[in-house]
């Protein structure tokens, strides 16, 4: 096993394609390809919050508190990339997926946030923390991904319910503990301006 991932260069995508799981080779543009580009790069997003998390960690409990929320989404989303990267005769039993309680978890998860969080009384944008802005950014990553799957299902048929759920509870999780982690660092949110006008101009 460990001796799987020591060579990072193969040469044979060189040709414009890649492989998936079953060792079908597709192209690298493929839309399912671009589903589970797009579920990594929502994780990658979700690890530069944790990486400035990690300062926080022992000073701020609910910094540490959301690491560890942080931590299963990305192990959650990896287990959602590797399903998507398998064409369904290819899956095995046991293989992790995505299922019912992992939105079901979601949902907690935003419960416990909210509940220390005052109203939104109007839209706010993206910003705050490091953290938050990214994890603002990660939000928006993942209503891409969600976009993509629900392509995809219309394309090949096999996707199922629960990993569109899950990203769709996600979305709106990575929402609230941005605003979460924002209330705890003392970064201000920024509400909409609809009728915004410029700076002034200067002497």
């Amino acid at each position: 096993m460990g001796n799987r991932l020591s060579k990072i260069y193969t040469r044979t995508g060189d040709d414009g394609t890649t492989g998936l799981v079953g060792g079908q080779r597709v192209r690298k543009n493929a839309l399912r390809i671009e589903a589970y580009g797009t579920v990594d790069e929502c994780s990658s997003a979700i690890g530069i919050a944790r990486a400035d998390l990690r300062s926080s960690l022992a000073s701020h409990a609910r910094a540490a508190r959301l690491d560890a929320w942080l931590a299963w989404v990305q192990d959650a989303l990896f287990n959602l990339g590797s399903d998507l990267a398998t064409l369904p005769k290819d899956r095995w039993v046991g293989m992790p997926l995505i299922e019912a309680r992992d939105a079901t978890a979601l949902e907690r998860g935003i419960d416990e946030a909210q509940a220390s969080l005052e109203p939104l009384a109007n839209f706010i944008l993206p910003s705050g923390s490091v953290a938050g802005a990214h994890l603002h950014l990660a939000r928006t990553i993942c209503r891409r991904a969600e976009r993509l799957l629900y392509t995809l299902r219309e394309k090949e048929g096999d996707v199922a319910d629960e990993p569109l759920t899950f990203l769709n509870r996600l979305s709106d999780a990575l929402f609230v503990w941005a605003r979460w982690i924002n209330a705890e660092m003392g970064a201000p949110e920024y509400l909409w301006t609809p009728k915004t006008e410029p700076p002034p101009a200067v002497d």
